[in-house]
């Protein structure tokens, strides 16, 4: 199924490509690569294994076989926009919720949210973090605001790496700010 449907989109793609007015504002090429960059999805798309989307996940350890060490349990791998894609659709499918973004580090969750006036302050918060908290390890320090600025902030962090130096200084600014009363 996913197959055919993975076929059909192409194909649409394929003749709508070929149908479409020629545009020559460079403008726009430009405006379709920030926002296909921007897409959490092209990166899954491209590492999607169709066949790994149907088995099942399945281990059997002896407890002498694995160190039951914290450090141990972090160093499994975690695929971060994969997660923040999910925690942010869990979010704007919740009622209440306009536009959400989440970043996902090595240890922290960041999300931004707005919030239509259906949603109360402290439940919206807690529907965010409690979002978060479903999907992801418990060492994570999950941090929520409903300031919609900082959505922006979020967004620029979305090719770091936590190898880079000025990484943890952001982080810790937005962080900041989330904590700041509104």
């Amino acid at each position: 199924m996913k197959k055919q449907l993975l076929f059909i989109s192409i194909l649409t793609l394929v003749f709508l490509g070929a149908c479409a007015p020629e545009n020559n504002d460079p403008g726009t090429d430009e405006q379709e690569e920030i926002a296909d960059e921007l897409d959490p999805n092209t990166q899954m798309e491209e590492n999607a294994d169709p066949e790994m989307d149907e088995r099942l996940g399945y281990v059997h350890y002896q407890r002498d076989e694995i160190e039951n060490n914290e450090e141990a349990n972090r160093d499994m791998e975690i695929n971060r926009p994969q997660m923040a894609d999910m925690i942010t659709r869990t979010i704007l499918q919740s009622e209440g919720f306009e536009q959400a973004a989440t970043l996902v580090t090595d240890e922290e969750v960041l999300i931004a949210y707005e919030k239509n006036e259906k949603l109360n302050d402290d439940e919206a918060a807690n529907t965010a973090a409690k979002t978060a908290e479903s999907v992801m390890p418990g060492y994570f320090k999950i941090h929520v605001s409903d300031n919609i600025g900082l959505i922006d902030e979020i967004q620029s962090l979305h090719n770091s790496t936590t190898q880079n130096q000025n990484f943890d200084n952001t982080i810790n600014q937005i962080i900041q700010e989330m904590e700041k009363p509104q």
